[in-house]
């Protein structure tokens, strides 16, 4: 690796809407984000469908036809 073209790399701690907080490295000190490991839908199994105009069932009737 070439020296001086990589940024400087910090202890950085994340915190999430829901509250959780963890340590890690990152070019800045401090991230917020809205949605971590701890609260997001494919992790926790909690998945909602949100369906507008009726598309997953629609989908779904189609899938089922084949």
């Amino acid at each position: 690796m070439k020296a001086g073209i990589h940024p400087k790399t910090v202890k950085t701690i994340v915190k999430c809407a829901c509250g959780e907080t963890f340590e890690t490295l990152s070019i800045k000190p401090n991230l917020n984000v809205d949605i971590c490991s701890k609260c997001h839908p494919f992790f926790t199994g909690r998945q909602k469908l949100v369906d507008t105009g009726g598309r997953v069932d629609k989908f779904k009737k189609r899938m089922e036809q084949k």
